[in-house]
């Protein structure tokens, strides 16, 4: 595995409206990779939620984490997929906070 493309979000929500929020666009992470679709994602905990996506035909794991003010975005992407950790940290920060609306 590659380092992980980590992004963070500002936000001025509260941990349940950042939670609906990321519950409903939740869909709209896996269009940020080439080819991508969310296929599993679920809560670990009030502040982390963890993702499995499909991706050209790789596994994607990704977590993203609740915090003051801020959400960290945290994307493992598998070799081949790698090639486009610019593209996909840049799209992350352009159309992440999407995910928050």
């Amino acid at each position: 595995m590659s380092d992980p493309v980590t992004v963070e979000i500002p936000h001025q929500l509260s941990n349940d409206d950042l939670r609906q929020r990321i519950d409903g666009g939740i869909g709209k992470l896996g269009a940020m990779i080439p080819g991508g679709e969310v296929v599993e994602h679920h809560w670990e905990s009030d502040r982390l939620m963890t993702v499995t996506m499909q991706a050209l035909g790789q596994r994607v794991a990704a977590k993203i984490e609740l915090l003051e003010g801020r959400v960290r975005a945290e994307v493992d992407l598998p070799p081949m997929l790698a090639l486009f950790a610019d593209k996909i940290r840049a799209k992350l920060v352009k159309d992440g906070p999407s995910l928050l609306k």
